[in-house]
């Protein structure tokens, strides 16, 4: 490095000032002296401290804290820099951007974010090259500089949201970055001198997980953050956003008071979400509110609000959303599915009809093409065993078969719906109607085999609210009920099965053989 600038300087004497390239130079030396080469901030690492931290500022999130906690202590016991990076992925609201934010203040560190959402140039990962007008560094060197340490906490927000362009691929940029036996090295085009980045601790984020490249993965420790059950948003509300919300609005704790079920109304009915951010602008909206009546409408000068389930419509107007409940009585062909978005669990309810026609199957309600395929499988599966499902072995050629998920105007995709529209199909095959209490999430295989999927924690939280009973679920998911709130496993009763007769035996009111 020294030997760089040395060269520069010298070059920079025998160049007449007013020129461009001086320009250059000066803009270069500038950025080489303001890298913090040796200075890092002292870090803390009191675990108990740190742990204390983390509580104040999140509820819940037990395992995310544990392996902070875990790093902490190994790096303590060692007292050596641990490359690990830490990948938090989960839908949007549920603290991943905050808690980076609560491990740099835990740890004493400088905290550094950068979003990468919507990136498509490589260069805002390694700079341009200084012969260029107006080239700088990318964004982990500015943002090192920023910081005035090298040993940082630097969010890599949205890592799932970067694209690919002619430009080149940011995520092969990224590679170097985070590969803690590369990036002591890490070249930046526009220093073009190795600086240091084993000391920093990367922290990425993404909604999901299949739109990170496995070669970037491959890399991260990745730490699921699952979405908020009913109780710990209402924990959340009352302990976190309710007196962060009375800050910002210039209210005292005393000023509004929300009793216990008009929150937990808020939270079922006027929000739809995994996360929080949504219960969080709907908080807000009420003290605007009260405080528009106290400034304008001269209400409430002298006394507390108390926000109940009488007088809620009035700040926050009709309910925006119904949650799904289970129907009232059981049906020929209406199956419940469990399906996993990015906001959390849905209840997905599939219906199939079949008539008079000439072996027409039709697919609707916006499907994938990997649902489509799940429904062409279900329809094989069908046909194999018509025999012993006491069907008609040439009900295909006499019948068509209209299978339909609504709400249609949303896209729907995936293999976890292939056991409910192989359920809703024999079920209108065989005039046998489907328990109204039952809700169902797997994978079929031609030869009825059922397989894993993911994102069970969202999707049971789901049927809960919604007044499901018996949730069947593949054999292979039983260690994921390991994640869910003892009380809610309490309540419901799983299934676990191998494959689709096993399925059949439990969702239909009497057996199909």
């Amino acid at each position: 490095m020294e030997e760089k600038c040395i060269k520069e300087t010298n070059r920079l004497e025998k160049i007449p000032f007013l020129s461009a390239e001086s320009g250059v130079i000066i803009n270069y030396l500038e950025w080489i002296i303001s890298l913090p080469w040796n200075k890092k901030t002292k870090e803390k690492l009191d675990i108990k401290l740190v742990k204390k931290i983390l509580d104040e500022d999140h509820y819940g999130l037990l395992d995310i804290k544990e392996r902070i906690l875990e790093y902490l202590a190994v790096k303590k016991l060692s007292n050596k820099h641990i490359g690990t990076i830490l990948c938090l992925i989960g839908p949007p609201g549920v603290g991943k951007t905050s808690l980076a934010k609560s491990i740099a203040r835990a740890m004493n560190r400088k905290f550094i974010r950068a979003s990468l959402g919507g990136v498509r140039d490589e260069a805002e990962i390694r700079g341009h090259r200084k012969t260029y007008i107006g080239s700088m560094p990318g964004r982990i060197v500015q943002g090192i500089v920023n910081a005035k340490s090298k040993n940082p906490v630097f969010l890599l927000d949205e890592i799932d949201k970067m694209s690919v362009d002619f430009r080149g691929d940011p995520a092969s940029a990224l590679l170097e970055v985070l590969d803690p036996e590369q990036n002591n090295t890490f070249r930046d085009h526009y220093l073009e001198v190795p600086f240091d980045l084993s000391e920093v601790m990367f922290i990425t984020t993404a909604n999901n997980e299949d739109e990170i490249p496995y070669s970037l993965r491959d890399r991260m420790e990745i730490i699921n953050i699952p979405g908020y059950t009913e109780y710990e948003k209402l924990q959340i509300a009352q302990l976190f956003l309710l007196p962060k919300q009375l800050k910002n609005h210039g209210f005292k704790k005393e000023n509004i008071e929300i009793s216990e079920k008009a929150m937990k109304k808020i939270i079922k009915e006027y929000t739809h979400e995994a996360g929080v951010r949504g219960l969080e602008k709907e908080i807000s909206s009420m003290c605007r509110k009260v405080a528009l009546n106290i400034v304008y409408f001269k209400k409430n000068n002298n006394k507390g609000v108390r926000i109940s389930l009488k007088n809620l419509e009035n700040y926050l107007g009709i309910p925006k959303y119904k949650i799904d409940k289970i129907g009232k009585e059981d049906v020929v062909g209406l199956a419940t599915g469990l399906a996993w978005t990015e906001i959390g669990g849905e209840i997905l309810s599939v219906e199939t009809i079949v008539m008079p026609g000439k072996g027409k199957l039709t697919l609707t309600g916006q499907l994938g093409d990997v649902m489509q395929e799940s429904g062409k499988a279900a329809l094989t599966y069908a046909r194999s065993r018509a025999t012993k499902f006491k069907i008609d072995n040439k009900f295909y050629e006499n019948c068509d078969i209209h299978v339909h998920i609504p709400e249609g105007a949303i896209p729907k995709d995936g293999p976890s719906a292939g056991i409910t529209m192989a359920t809703s199909l024999i079920s209108s095959l065989t005039d046998i109607p489907i328990r109204k209490d039952v809700a169902m999430t797997g994978e079929i295989t031609l030869r009825g085999k059922v397989l894993p999927v993911g994102g069970l924690k969202e999707k049971i939280l789901a049927a809960y609210q919604s007044g499901i009973k018996t949730i069947i679920i593949p054999q292979d998911n039983i260690k994921n009920l390991e994640d869910l709130p003892g009380n809610i496993k309490k309540r419901l009763k799983f299934i676990m099965v191998n494959n689709i007769d096993e399925v059949l035996k439990n969702a239909l009111t009497r057996n199909p053989f």
